[in-house]
């Protein structure tokens, strides 16, 4: 983004006086505490200089190309620009990575996170507030890598491939845009100290675009780091189901419920699969217990509504039907 002398001005005092309240000690966390190097820098991280206004689609072609993907800022000035605002909103850029089948996470507000991902080869795209005031200076940046014991980052930043910045600047510009972060990974791929919620959030938005082979390949690295949880088991059987695999779908169903036998979505998908494979009798038993577990809770609705299509089947189970 590139403002007036004035704002450039106003954001370089509102800067210099937040750095000027935040620089008491160390700003960076020990390191040797967190369990990570004393130093880092992601040095093959590309580089792309931002044009007028434009940091978002720069910042945003930069951790795609680290993650593998074939892009440029041009490629996605219509899908992050907005030119009433000059600017790209957050929302803008998560959609744009999920459309190229990358998955973006969103880390959590926390700077030992975002050093983390730096030293687990991930650099990480930062919305930094520089200046105040009617001149805010929102501007978007990539760190690429940190220095404990100088307590200096290091970002592609603007029109600069290699801007040094003290850990107390940086900070204060990081803390006034809410300590929004963002790294993006090739499915498959987990992000550092990775949170279950997060992640789940960032492999269901790859669904949700119709992503469903960079989603699944998500979901499945989710049951390799999470064994036992069952929520990403349901995920890949809506993705078989989706794709009309009604086996793969069962197994996945009664994968998550041997782990959680008390859940009700997995027991009522079970009984909607079983009822497509043509199993109505054992549908019939699965969705008895999704109704007892279900009661008069959110998904008591849904249940009603697979159990309507069950009782609409009739007969015994064929041939074919799965064992319980």
């Amino acid at each position: 983004m590139r403002p007036s002398r004035a704002a450039r001005a106003a954001a370089c005092a509102a800067a210099l006086v937040l750095a000027g309240c935040a620089s008491r000690g160390p700003q960076l966390p020990p390191v040797a505490v967190s369990g990570l190097p004393a130093s880092v820098e992601l040095e093959s991280t590309p580089f792309f200089p931002q044009q007028d206004y434009q940091c978002g689609p720069a910042a945003l072609a930069t951790v795609l190309v680290a993650s593998g993907a074939r892009v440029s800022p041009d490629d996605l000035v219509s899908e992050v620009y907005l030119p009433g605002r000059k600017g790209s909103l957050q929302a803008e850029l998560v959609a744009a990575a999920r459309s190229r089948g990358r998955l973006p996470y969103v880390l959590p507000p926390s700077l030992d996170d975002l050093l983390a991902q730096l030293a687990a080869g991930h650099p990480v795209l930062v919305l930094q507030k520089t200046g105040a005031g009617p001149w805010p200076g929102w501007h978007y940046a990539v760190v690429i890598g940190y220095d404990a014991s100088r307590d200096r980052l290091v970002l592609r930043s603007g029109a600069d491939s290699r801007l040094d910045m003290s850990a107390s600047h940086f900070r204060a510009t990081w803390d006034r845009a809410d300590r929004w972060a963002m790294t993006v990974l090739e499915p498959g791929r987990l992000p550092a100290r990775a949170d279950f919620g997060r992640y789940m959030e960032a492999a269901a938005g790859l669904e949700s675009v119709g992503r469903l082979d960079a989603a699944k390949q998500a979901y499945r690295a989710a049951v390799q780091h999470w064994p036992g949880e069952s929520l990403p088991r349901l995920a890949l059987a809506n993705i078989a189901l989706a794709r009309g695999d009604e086996a793969a779908a069962e197994r996945e169903l009664r994968a998550a419920l041997s782990l959680a036998p008390d859940d009700v979505a997995a027991r009522n998908n079970l009984a909607e699969v079983l009822r497509l494979m043509g199993c109505p009798e054992s549908a019939r038993r699965e969705i008895s217990t999704a109704t007892r577990l279900a009661a008069d809770g959110p998904l008591a609705a849904a249940v009603a509504a697979t159990q309507r299509r069950i009782d609409a089947s009739s007969g015994p189970d064929g041939p074919g039907c799965p064992a319980d």
